[in-house]
């Protein structure tokens, strides 16, 4: 009996013990961020995976230029660890935003070591080789001035321990965003009109998947600095998206190859694909100029029609978050077709063409190559 006993006490000591190690398990907390808008949330969400409680702005099908912050967006930024912004002065809300929340988290600006493409006050895009000072204007280095960090390395071959490197270097450190996001004369337009219009270049960096690329390496980073526990996973990420990128830009260029020359004139409702028509010898002609908040003068749209009937352009296109009736009255004027819609500055709903950035280039591709193509 004796033996039995000491046998049973041994038994339940044993199972005491191994509860006593195994304890309870806790969940790790992911990180509070917010991106300001729907495409550069995609990429946020791709980077960040589970270990991020991700709230996005300007949602699907939304329009930053005239997005209006609610309470309810200021109370996500106060709570967030990591704000992820464009730049280039496309959210021009964000510094009435940040002073409401009175953010003391990381900015992340997503656009930082790009070359952006400059535009003069009719929003045509002129070669940024020409203008040497662009990084005095760019409004993105007031993220390396005031976040105290150098350029990123863009090594698309990053590997762990470089990444675990970057992940503790004080470079790429954002301190008190309410002292600088967005707070700089760049995002500070002084009237009733902020952020309805740009600065000195194009914020549609997004519309190449060269400058894509160049934004996941700025989240992989700015997330790594945040929560090196799990820069590893974060770069992991980078790299498996960053391939798949890639392999997007050769689906793409084959699209885009099938156009013609004489057909490579291109009518949409704003100007808000520089990027891509700067990467593919495109050329992209906008009623709207580059915001959606602007108007059209009937100067322009005349002008407009006149090189459309002169040049034989054959179609016109729509995007989702304008108004599209100048789009159709051009069409109507001139005997072009509306030869699809493209996503420009929002991606589509879950059950649309466009529910990630990669959905959205390639449909973009194809809807062009589709309607343009030889």
């Amino acid at each position: 009996m004796s033996s039995r006993r000491t046998l049973l006490k041994s038994a339940t000591a044993l199972v005491a013990a191994s509860f006593a190690l195994s304890g309870p398990v806790f969940a790790e907390e992911p990180i509070p961020v917010v991106a300001t808008f729907s495409i550069l949330g995609d990429m946020v969400e791709r980077i960040g995976g589970d270990h991020i409680e991700l709230t996005t702005l300007v949602g699907p099908d939304g329009d930053a230029h005239v997005y209006q912050p609610t309470p309810q967006a200021a109370a996500a930024v106060a709570e967030a660890d990591i704000l992820f912004i464009n730049g280039l002065e496309f959210e021009g809300w964000l510094e009435r935003l940040a002073e409401a929340a009175a953010f003391d988290g990381s900015l992340v600006v997503a656009t930082t070591g790009l070359e952006p493409i400059a535009f003069d006050e009719h929003g045509d895009h002129d070669d940024h080789d020409d203008h040497d000072d662009h990084d005095d204007h760019a409004g993105h280095d007031h993220a390396e001035k005031e976040a105290g960090h150098d350029d990123h390395d863009h090594d698309h071959e990053h590997d762990h321990d470089h990444a675990e490197k970057e992940a503790g270097d004080d470079d790429h450190g954002h301190d008190h965003a309410d002292e600088h996001a967005g707070h700089d004369d760049h995002e500070d337009h002084g009237d009733d009109h902020a952020g309805h219009d740009h600065g000195a270049f194009d914020p549609h960096a997004w519309q190449s998947i060269e400058n894509a690329i160049i934004y996941v390496d700025n989240i992989a980073a700015g997330l790594a600095q945040a929560d090196p526990e799990n820069a590893s996973v974060y770069y992991a990420n980078r790299s498996e998206y960053v391939a798949e990128l890639e392999a997007l830009e050769v689906e793409v260029d084959a699209m885009i190859a099938t156009i013609p020359a004489e057909r490579r004139t291109i009518v949409t409702s704003h100007d808000a694909f520089g990027y891509m028509a700067a990467h593919y010898g495109l050329e992209f002609k906008a009623p709207q100029g580059l915001s959606t908040a602007s108007e059209a003068s009937a100067a322009d749209v005349a002008e407009l029609i006149t090189q459309i009937k002169d040049e034989g352009i054959s179609a016109v296109f729509v995007e989702t978050i304008t108004d599209n009736r100048l789009i159709q009255q051009i069409a109507d004027e001139t005997g072009a077709i509306v030869g699809g819609t493209l996503y420009s500055d929002a991606l589509s709903n879950k059950d649309g063409p466009a529910a990630t950035y990669i959905d959205m280039i390639r449909h973009n591709a194809a809807t062009l190559s589709q309607a343009l193509g030889s």
